[in-house]
């Protein structure tokens, strides 16, 4: 469960036990909650998730068995504990987990839900896109390109995407106007249909 400085993000690289445990449905929202949206109860997180108040604590204390969420120490009183992401970033190769049936498993289904929650994202904005203003219409956008590309390059190019992320979240401040979070959503995979 190393952590890094990546951008000045905290960043965990998933370990097997960490990828087994995070292939759940409520704990990965659970997280990905923390991570978006900040500290939160138990009972916030229930009712931003439509779920139960005992789901949510017990699934965020298996979380936090493996590191990736934590207390928040100088919240909370009582019964009603703070919970925050340990991490801002989740970094894997699926390789990480080759000799790991379940680990890989767990990735596969962690990838998978990714998708969906992409897709939903995009829908969501199709569908919404008209009560944005023209400048967020416009800024808006959806493409996609093709090249041809070794693994070691297309690395490279995963990363020079990744520190651009970085160096635009680092310099937006959030007194911006008009500004708003926006979601980075960007896949680069062999075209289908190729050989291998």
């Amino acid at each position: 469960m190393a952590k890094e400085q990546s951008g000045g993000l905290v960043s965990v690289r998933l370990d097997a036990r960490q990828a087994r445990v995070l292939a759940h449905p409520l704990r990965f929202r659970l997280l990905g909650a923390l991570r978006t949206d900040g500290p939160a109860t138990a009972t916030t997180l229930a009712q931003a998730l439509d779920t139960n108040t005992g789901a949510t604590s017990y699934h965020l204390r298996q979380l936090a068995e493996v590191g990736l969420v934590a207390e928040e120490p100088d919240r909370g009183t009582g019964r009603q504990r703070w919970w925050q992401a340990a991490h801002q970033v989740t970094s894997f190769d699926p390789s990480d987990y080759d000799d790991d049936p379940d680990a890989r498993a767990a990735i596969e289904w962690i990838q998978a839900d990714t998708v969906r929650w992409m897709t939903e994202q995009v829908d969501r904005w199709l569908a919404e896109r008209a009560t944005y203003s023209p400048q967020w219409r416009d800024a808006a956008g959806i493409s996609d390109g093709f090249l041809t590309i070794g693994p070691e390059r297309l690395q490279e190019l995963n990363q020079e995407i990744w520190d651009l992320i970085l160096r635009y979240r680092e310099a937006s401040p959030p007194d911006e106007p008009d500004a708003r979070p926006v979601h980075v959503v960007y896949a680069t995979l062999p075209a289908q249909g190729q050989d291998r």
